[in-house]
């Protein structure tokens, strides 16, 4: 999934993430355009997962 698809189906991903992983927040999955580095960091800390496993988490979506 390119960045550009990230963003645009951006809302439907946060509710598919949020059913499969509970304990997200919406401050975790808060999408400031630009900041998708700092998207992927709290995602990573809050679920114990690579960058890479994140992508293929919300590329799966």
């Amino acid at each position: 999934m390119t960045e550009l698809d990230l963003k645009g189906k951006w809302n439907e991903i946060k509710g598919k993430l949020k059913k499969t992983y509970g304990e997200l927040t919406d401050d975790d999955l808060a999408f400031t355009e630009g900041k998708e580095d700092e998207l992927y960091g709290r995602l990573q800390q809050r679920l114990g997962k690579t960058k890479e496993e994140i992508r293929k988490v919300i590329s799966g979506l």
